[in-house]
């Protein structure tokens, strides 16, 4: 039973560790960006159509 209790806590220390490590984080700016990487997603899948529509036009033509 005391295993349990051990395990517990050191469950609870990591948690609060990577928690305080996220909130350093957010306060030196890492998440800031959040624009840029939707946009390169939305730019990325319009340049595949594009490219698919070319190739399949000169197979036609």
């Amino acid at each position: 039973m005391s295993v349990i209790y051990l395990l517990l806590a050191i469950s609870i220390i990591v948690a609060v560790a990577f928690f305080i490590a996220f909130i350093v984080a957010v306060k030196n700016g890492q998440f800031d960006d959040s624009y840029t990487p939707s946009v390169r997603m939305l730019f990325d899948d319009e340049l595949i159509k594009e490219k698919s529509n070319k190739s399949i036009l000169t197979k036609k033509e």
